[in-house]
């Protein structure tokens, strides 16, 4: 076996204690990755985002192979497929081929010194990259090849165990993969035998080229959560009742639930009941007769004949009128309605998926809804979270958001760590919808190709966001996050700006210790900068929190709160060097 092909062999000596705590907290956090309900190159590139805080490494790729060993798919650490395809082709073919040939990881410490692989004489490994290590390690499935995992990171010391220490973890995270990628392709490969057996071959649901389920971007547990109720309750036929508040994205979990059902095959029919007056909303919904009213020159279907078999969606349902909530109640009961100006009875077999951002609650209390509609309509509740719920999706969805504007405007922006760092400590009053707008926002302005943390329009006290973070006259008080109705309120008007809660350290163990910024001292860039706000750890508490969590990030940012990018942030503004074991 040559020199520089590492097996597996037990590791001591100073800091091994430190990095055993690491490692095991590290396949912790990615064991949960691994189960998510995601598609196999979203699971893999949160894998990889996972490791880039528990190992020191600077890029990593993964490619899959198929059935005759051929490269099938290459996953980078960032949605961005062709910068992915570019490392993996740098690598000399002697280094990919002696992995899986051997099916033994490699270790090559030090490029420059590399006399076997071809790192030394590749200009893309020697110029101006420094000195610089490579690991490679297999991807297994019952002693099958189906993959190879690449990374390279600051050269080794000779004398140093840190190579082997990383070894032995990547290949641990490598067997975990493997078994995830087995079981995926057993469960793809079942379903479209299945199909293929019973005639009704069908399309995979729309999944977005970043990864994601049903189309919906992400892998936070907040999100996790929602997505295994939604899978559950798309087998069954009852009434489904989004919340959340705007911009959470309630059209798309509703055709997720759609496409998850055995009505997937039908239409879904979507209808926004705040955009019409009530006339208007009866005959969209309910379809009219020729003659029934000025105009109506001929007979035309509603939008529960046209959802028949399949899915009806009315969002903003909180918005309809008492005298239309009757009309629509008896069709939730019976199935049947007339169209207007006819007398015909029309029965038609249709789930309906509901959405609001309204208190209901509140309304059936004071008279404005209808209590037997909300028990109908509200059979399976389901509360999407708020995008500050979910800081760990931000960087996934603003790299697919990018990704999009890319396609369509045939540019080749990237987000640098510092733009990502502005991004990720926003909280996006707006949600994802304001996330997407302000990825597009920033792109179209953006002088380079890359999109960097001055390029965004908070950093030049342009974020009009910021209107909904003042706090409250006359002073400013305790920070509390409102219910969807305390912004609009049930008439629709605003009556004051909520007061919404900073970002909390260790030390703000409770909201009640949470104050917004000051708008006269903190402009709208406070909305967004994790720079600017109070909520930022100081030096000495980063340190014991660093020194807590063994110098691992990842693990810092959970005892105080925060994500591994703000942490990461945090260091380098206070200069602090992560310490090496």
């Amino acid at each position: 076996m040559p020199t520089d092909t590492v097996p597996f062999r037990p590791v001591s000596g100073e800091g091994h204690s430190t990095w055993a705590e690491r490692a095991l907290f590290g396949l912790h956090e990615i064991s949960k990755i691994l189960c998510a309900p995601t598609e196999t190159v979203g699971i893999i590139r949160n894998v990889l985002a996972v490791l880039e805080s528990f190992v020191d490494l600077n890029n990593a790729v993964v490619a899959l192979f198929d059935a005759a060993g051929n490269v099938e798919t290459i996953i980078g650490t960032e949605a961005d497929d062709a910068a992915a395809r570019r490392y993996f082709d740098s690598i000399p073919e002697q280094a990919v081929g002696q992995i899986a040939v051997s099916r033994q990881p490699l270790l090559v410490p030090d490029v420059t010194g590399d006399t076997r692989y071809g790192f030394a004489t590749s200009q893309a490994w020697t110029v101006g990259a420094g000195r610089i290590g490579v690991i490679g390690v297999p991807i297994l499935s019952r002693d099958r090849l189906v993959g190879v995992m690449l990374l390279d990171r600051p050269a080794i010391p000779e004398e140093s165990v840190v190579g082997s220490m990383d070894v032995c973890l990547l290949s641990m995270v490598a067997g975990l993969m493997g078994q995830m990628v087995r079981l995926h392709r057993l469960v793809q490969r079942d379903r479209e035998n299945l199909l293929h057996d019973s005639g009704l071959a069908q399309p995979a649901a729309p999944v977005a080229d970043g990864g994601g389920y049903m189309g919906i971007v992400g892998d936070s547990p907040a999100l996790r959560a929602v997505l295994q109720k939604v899978e559950i309750v798309a087998r069954s036929d009852v009434t489904v009742l989004l919340r959340g508040e705007s911009g959470t994205g309630k059209e798309l979990f509703a055709q997720a639930i759609h496409q998850a059902s055995p009505r997937h095959r039908k239409p879904f029919v979507k209808l926004n009941c705040a955009a019409l007056p009530e006339s208007v909303l009866e005959s969209e919904l309910f379809g009219h007769e020729k003659g029934a009213f000025t105009g109506a020159i001929g007979q035309r279907k509603g939008r529960f004949e046209l959802a028949d078999g399949g899915t009806l969606f009315m969002d903003e349902i909180g918005e309809i009128s008492p005298s239309f909530q009757a009309k629509l109640l008896r069709v939730l009961q019976e199935g049947e309605f007339e169209r207007v100006g006819g007398t015909r009875t029309l029965k038609v077999d249709v789930r309906v998926v509901t959405a609001t951002n309204r208190n209901l609650e509140e309304a059936v209390s004071k008279g404005r809804f209808r209590a037997d509609l909300y028990y109908r309509l509200s059979v399976i509740p389901i509360f999407l979270p708020p995008l500050r719920d979910r800081p760990t999706d931000i960087p996934m969805l603003a790299n697919e958001f990018l990704r999009r504007f890319n396609e369509t405007n045939r540019t080749s922006l990237t987000i640098a760590s510092d733009g990502m760092d502005v991004l990720t400590t926003c909280y996006f009053p707006g949600n994802v919808r304001e996330l997407e707008n302000c990825i597009r926002r920033t792109a179209t302005l953006a002088p380079g190709q890359t999109i960097g943390a001055a390029d965004f329009a908070c950093r030049s006290d342009g974020c009009l966001s910021s209107i909904f973070w003042r706090p409250a006259a006359p002073a400013p008080g305790p920070g509390r996050h409102p219910a969807a109705s305390d912004v609009a309120g049930d008439t629709g008007a605003a009556t004051e700006l909520p007061v919404l809660p900073a970002p909390r350290s260790s030390s703000q163990s409770s909201p009640q210790s949470s104050a917004a910024p000051d708008p006269a001292t903190c402009p709208s860039s406070a909305v967004c900068s994790a720079a600017q706000g109070e909520w930022s750890p100081q030096r000495d508490e980063l340190l014991e929190a660093m020194e807590t969590a063994g110098w691992v990030q990842a693990k810092a940012a959970r005892i105080l709160g925060l994500t591994p990018r703000q942490i990461g942030y945090a260091l380098r503004k206070n200069g602090i060097s992560i310490k090496k074991f």
